[in-house]
C-alpha cells in the first residue's frame, strides 16, 4: 500500500512494541525511491515525559509515559530513502520560513503500518548547512551512551557511523536530495494541521 499526496497519517518511533514518539505528518510523496512526510510548525505530537537525559533510562528500563508537545522548531519536511537506514530533515525558520538548513537523523529504516511509518532512531544525527557549505556530527555522546547501556553492540554502532559516512559522501558530492530543490518547497495552502487519529498508539 502507498499513501496518496495529502493524506494525513503518523510517523511513530516504536521501541521494545510500545510507541516511544508520534508525529502527525502529510504525505506529499510516498515512491519507492523517496517518502516525503510534512511536519507543520505548531503541531501538537506526542513524546515520553521528562527531560532528554531521563529517556535513556527509559529506554533502557522500557517503562515511559507519552505526554502532549507542541512542534516549534519550525516546518520541516522528512525526505525518507525507502530500505535505507536516515532520513534528512529539511527545517525552515518558525518566523518567516527561511531555509535554515538538514538535519540527518540517523534511524532504523521505515517500516510501513496502517497508520503511517514506524522507525526507532540510532541517536547520532548529522547537521548541514544550507548551501552544503558545511557539516558536523551531532549527538555522538549519545551513541556512546546507548552504546554503554547495552543499546547498541559495537558492530552496530560501527554500521550506524558507516551509515552517517556514506550520507556525508552524498552532502559533499550536492547529491539527492540535497540536490533536488526542496529548500523552496511549500505546501498547499489547503493541507489543514494534521493530529492524531484513533489507533495512532497500537502497535502490531
Amino acid at each position: 500500500m502507498t499513501w496518496s499526496a495529502g493524506s494525513p497519517i503518523v510517523y511513530r518511533e516504536v521501541w521494545q512494541g510500545k510507541v516511544w514518539t508520534a508525529r502527525p505528518v502529510v504525505v506529499v510523496r510516498d515512491t519507492s525511491q523517496l517518502i516525503a512526510l510534512y511536519l507543520p510548525y505548531g503541531t501538537r505530537w506526542r513524546v515520553p515525559a521528562g527531560d532528554r537525559m531521563a529517556y535513556f533510562d527509559y529506554l533502557r528500563t522500557g517503562h515511559w509515559t507519552l505526554t502532549e508537545t507542541t512542534w516549534l522548531p519550525g516546518d520541516t519536511l522528512l525526505l525518507i530513502p525507502p530500505g535505507e537506514a536516515h532520513a534528512v530533515h529539511a527545517m525552515w525558520a518558525p518566523d518567516d520560513r527561511r531555509f535554515v538548513g538538514w538535519y540527518v537523523n540517523l534511524q532504523e529504516p521505515a517500516r510501513r503500518t496502517a497508520v503511517g511509518f514506524d522507525f526507532m532512531d540510532q541517536e547520532l544525527d548529522i547537521w548541514v548547512a544550507p548551501g552544503l557549505s558545511e557539516w558536523t556530527w551531532k549527538d555522538e555522546d549519545h551513541l556512546a551512551r546507548a552504546q554503554a547501556d547495552g543499546r547498541f553492540s559495537a558492530a552496530q554502532a560501527e554500521a550506524i557511523r558507516a551509515e552517517g559516512e556514506r550520507v556525508v559522501a552524498r552532502i559533499q558530492a550536492k547529491a539527492s536530495p540535497f540536490c533536488d530543490g526542496w529548500e523552496t518547497w511549500r505546501p498547499p495552502a489547503d493541507w489543514p494541521m494534521p493530529g492524531l487519529p484513533e489507533g495512532w498508539d497500537k502497535v502490531g
